[in-house]
């Protein structure tokens, strides 16, 4: 049986004195002093939690940046957490140095603050963080250094979100006043001045307020815990701003809590206060009996004191409380930028966590279970120092497909940290990756096979199949062109320009026509037909058109008004169906041609043609009659839907003649040829296949 070594006793004072000499004549990239940089953090440290390790690691940050091989004696002076926490202090400090660049700035904020988190092994060095960077702060405060607004807006969209969700109120206020005066120092000092008296002031205001609460609530033999708190100056700016309010419309820049054990004592509460303070009347908001929309609930009222100050009155029970700091409601949740839809299971167990370490426990623990807070990210930085938020297990492959695509595309190798890695290399959070690409795409179908492990995210997967799939489309397409061409010239027919064709067909492109014939989707006849005009007789003596005696019947159940026996056809072009209104046309040595009166190609004829149409009209059809019809439905593709519509048109005794299909812009269009009996049945038939799931529609031709 095997005993650890016990750790060693932390001794703070002897971490001060180690580092002072090394401190001595070191400057931060900021400029200040590392030793009063320590001891600004060490002294915010104890302000919320006197920990011997977080000040000796506070102490000691800086000793790996000047001692090389520093980690061996900080841990045998001081312990393995000491040590754990100043090394990963340090990789830290290096990420926030590396995530300032141009292209850092398009980080998401709530990327980078997921990032921190994931680096951090030893979660409390997120509060060594905090205290540093506040300590930095209140060092250009002081200083009036260069780089303070630079300092603050990072502060703003990473360190002081982070302070909040911890509930460090102290930090967070003091992070977010100090950024606000380096941002924007108009409207800070602005503020500050509507402001009576100074912090300290409004301090003691709200005391005075908590004393008097307290004990009319004793004497009212009502248990409660009341605190106060004066509104900080980004809070009210950020409430002017968001509100679009000036400073004395603001009511809440003086605010207690009162905490009770039951909703019928809120009530009783409120009627307290109200009876012993003055009441803004129109202040007054119940949120228990109306809940707002994330379930937070209080009761909200204004007072005013003696001097007629309003003083905002919050009165709930333990459990409202309870739910509005660690809930739904909690402010993290829904006072930054909505960024908290996004926050996964781990990073709420790291925040809970991190939360029951500013409580004062001998037996604190890792999260339930004992085990490691796990997380189903990695976060890595682009050289340029952009946060990159990957999967677990991702590989360099993953990383430049989440960069750009076409980065993906032409990757050829890839570099962490420095270091040349194979391209199935597991990525871990806090390393920079860079890709090395070449000139020319050409991805390589082993980053599909899962077992060799190149992709772990299903979108560097579909990237890929998308980048193969539009080489075989470039390939049909060519290939299409080809035929297209050879056809074009057996037929004689070199002199037709393709967009006009593809036009003539029905498609939107002359990509799509190749495509289509490639696939043999768009047979040689349609190909033909489109491009070989109907042959015409010789020029005869045109027939005088004799308007109407008697109707006779002629062939295809038409009637033609005088004109006994005449050759009738029905057009191609519109396929008319009884009762259509129809016209006919008389062709030169081929009879008369029916056309629907709505046919486009009538609209198109000269003046001189507009002589050969005469009327004509349907006779009476046999039983068994019937006509050709064609149909385009566009749908949504999708496993059985030609079945669907097939069943439709055996169900209603339509026959099927003929099919095409061919996707366009990602939709499905599909032509039928039918034999149908009457328009009466085709528009039943189109009816149906309207309401078939995934159509879009559907109409004749």
């Amino acid at each position: 049986m095997t005993t650890e070594a016990a750790a060693p006793t932390i001794d703070v004072n002897l971490a001060r004195t180690l580092a002072e000499p090394l401190y001595k004549n070191v400057t931060l990239s900021t400029g200040e002093n590392a030793l009063a940089h320590a001891d600004g953090i060490a002294e915010i440290l104890r302000g919320f939690r006197n920990d011997p390790e977080l000040v000796a690691a506070a102490y000691l940050f800086c000793v790996p940046a000047i001692v090389q091989n520093s980690g061996e004696w900080i841990e045998k002076s001081f312990g393995a957490n000491v040590n754990r926490l100043v090394q990963e202090l340090g990789r830290i400090n290096d990420l926030s140095n590396r995530t300032r660049g141009e292209d850092a700035a398009r980080t998401d904020p709530e990327t980078a603050r997921r990032m921190l988190l994931a680096m951090c092994k030893d979660l409390r060095v997120v509060l060594l963080k905090l205290a540093s960077r506040l300590q930095t702060l209140r060092w250009f405060a002081s200083s009036k250094g260069e780089q303070s607004r630079a300092y603050g807006e990072d502060t703003l969209a990473l360190y002081a979100p982070l302070a909040n969700r911890l509930g460090i109120w102290q930090i967070k206020w003091e992070l977010e006043d100090l950024s606000l005066r380096f941002t924007r120092p108009e409207e800070y000092h602005a503020i500050a001045r509507e402001l009576e008296g100074n912090r300290a002031e409004r301090i003691e205001l709200i005391n005075k307020a908590v004393a008097r609460i307290q004990e009319l609530l004793r004497q009212n033999h009502i248990t409660a815990d009341v605190s106060g708190r004066p509104k900080h100056i980004y809070s009210i700016w950020k409430k002017m701003q968001r509100k679009h309010l000036r400073f004395d419309q603001l009511f809440d820049i003086r605010a207690v809590r009162i905490i009770v054990g039951t909703v019928e004592e809120c009530y009783t509460v409120l009627s307290i206060v109200q009876e012993e303070f003055p009441i803004l009347s129109k202040e007054y908001d119940d949120y228990i009996a109306n809940p707002k929309p994330n379930g937070y609930q209080s009761l909200h009222t204004v007072v005013t004191d003696k001097a007629g100050r309003p003083i905002e009155i919050q009165i709930r029970t333990r459990a409202m409380h309870e739910f509005a700091e660690l809930g739904v409601a909690a402010h993290w949740r829904y006072k930054e930028a909505g960024n908290s839809l996004g926050a996964s299971a781990a990073d709420e167990q790291r925040v809970a966590w991190l939360r029951q370490l500013l409580a004062w426990r001998s037996d604190m623990t890792k999260p339930e279970g004992g085990e490691a807070v796990q997380d189903d990210h990695v976060y890595c930085l682009t050289p340029q120092g952009r946060v990159v938020e990957l999967p677990q297990g991702a590989t360099p492959v993953d990383f430049a497909y989440l960069v750009h695509t076409e980065l993906g595309h032409r990757m050829k190798g890839a570099k962490v940290d420095g270091v040349m890695v194979a391209l199935n290399y597991k990525l871990q959070t806090g390393q920079t990756v860079e890709i090395i690409a070449g000139k020319v795409g050409q991805p390589s179908r082993d980053w599909l096979n899962p077992e060799l492990g190149y992709a772990a995210s299903p979108r560097t997967r579909n990237k890929v199949r998308q980048w193969f799939n539009a080489q075989l489309t470039q390939r049909q397409i060519a290939e299409g062109r080809e035929r297209i061409d050879k056809e074009l010239a057996r037929l004689g027919k070199t002199a037709v320009k393709l967009d006009a064709l593809a036009k003539r067909l029905g498609f939107d492109s002359v990509d799509n026509l190749c495509l289509s014939f490639a696939k043999d989707e768009l047979s040689i006849t349609a190909l033909q037909q489109a491009v070989m005009p109907e042959k015409e007789a010789p020029k005869e003596e045109e027939p005088s058109l004799v308007s109407a005696a008697k109707p006779t019947k002629a062939s295809g159940q038409v009637l033609v008004v005088g004109v006994d026996s005449l050759l009738t056809q029905l057009a191609r072009c519109c396929h008319p169906v009884p009762p259509d209104e129809i016209v006919g046309y008389v062709t030169r040595g081929r009879g008369v041609t029916i056309h629907r009166a709505d046919c486009p190609n009538l609209k198109q004829l000269s003046e001189e043609d507009h002589e050969r149409l005469i009327e004509v009209s349907w006779g009476k059809a046999r039983a068994d009659s019937v006509y050709p019809a064609e149909l385009l439905i566009v749908a949504n593709e999708r496993l059985g839907l030609l079945k669907d519509l097939s069943e439709i048109f055996v169900r209603e005794k339509h026959r099927v003649t003929g099919l095409s299909t061919q996707v366009i812009k990602g939709d499905t269009h599909m032509r039928f040829k039918i034999e149908t009996p009457s328009t009466e049945g085709l528009k039943r038939v189109l009816s149906l296949i309207r309401e078939v799931p995934g159509v879009l529609w559907a109409k004749r031709i």
